[in-house]
């Protein structure tokens, strides 16, 4: 008898050794070292399992794009209801000038500022305008909603080379920017704006609603995706409606004409 509790002991030594610090309640310094290195395996994997539980929350995952009715607009903000869910989203007023009537489709491009004591969202229509607000907030002293600002003061076509080439007096013209932040977002930025700037200068308004779904058509039918959305702008002015299926339509005559035969990959 002596013997096994001696082994016990070792044993117990071993697990309490290897396992993470663990201080025994009173009452249980009495198990055998059986029963304790049971009890030892149930609180690694209790341990285990909330890890992955904490890994795979969806409290982790980012919102990068949303498509859905505009409920409300306003000229910072937009209410897009997506499938019976309101999400509030901050955009420019370069963003605001060309969404379309309430309640028709729009689809935004988001990025996702978390903070310790709120998560905000923060909409655009062009993958290039944010870009340029993800750049604007990287530099010291722009926060998001002074980069709304800055977006909404001045075009991506105007701000890109006015970063580069140092233009202050230009920058500082925009409520919210003195010249401390504007010298600061010269000497950080000015060489990170070659994505940007590569860009064309004048891009097409990025297609919002029905086009945007017409356009997204017309590429699964096999269309270059910028053939797709030259069809949809020219079908929208002659069409003059926002239904898909009239959009549709006019898109396919507009691609199959004899002069602006789209080529089908």
């Amino acid at each position: 008898m002596a013997f096994l509790m001696a082994r016990d002991d070792k044993r117990n030594q071993h697990v309490l050794h290897t396992a993470r610090p663990f201080v025994w309640p009173q009452q249980c310094r009495t198990l055998t070292g059986e029963t304790k290195a049971a009890i030892l395996a149930r609180r690694e994997n209790s341990h285990h399992r909330t890890d992955e539980n904490r890994e795979n929350h969806p409290g982790n995952t980012m919102i990068g794009q949303l498509r859905g009715s505009l409920a409300d607009k306003r000229p910072n903000q937009v209410l897009v209801d997506v499938g019976g869910v309101g999400y509030l989203v901050a955009v420019p007023l370069s963003t605001y000038a060309v969404l379309g009537e309430l309640h028709t489709q729009v689809t935004l491009l988001i990025h996702t500022h978390v903070r310790e004591d709120a998560l905000s969202l923060y909409g655009f229509l062009s993958a290039r305008e944010k870009h340029l607000f993800e750049l604007l907030i990287s530099a010291s002293g722009v926060g998001p909603s002074l980069a709304l600002k800055i977006l909404s003061g001045m075009s991506v076509e105007e701000l890109v080379p006015a970063i580069r080439g140092g233009h202050l007096e230009r920058l500082t013209r925009i409520p919210g920017v003195g010249r401390k932040t504007a010298e600061r977002m010269v000497l950080e930025l000015k060489d990170k704006l070659d994505v940007v700037a590569a860009a064309e200068q004048k891009p097409a308004a990025s297609p919002t609603g029905a086009e945007a779904d017409v356009a997204s058509a017309l590429v699964n039918l096999g269309y270059d995706q910028r053939e797709a959305e030259g069809a949809v702008a020219d079908a929208r002015s002659e069409a003059g409606t926002n239904s898909f299926e009239a959009l549709l339509r006019a898109a396919l005559q507009v691609l199959s004409a004899p002069k602006g035969r789209a080529k089908a990959v």
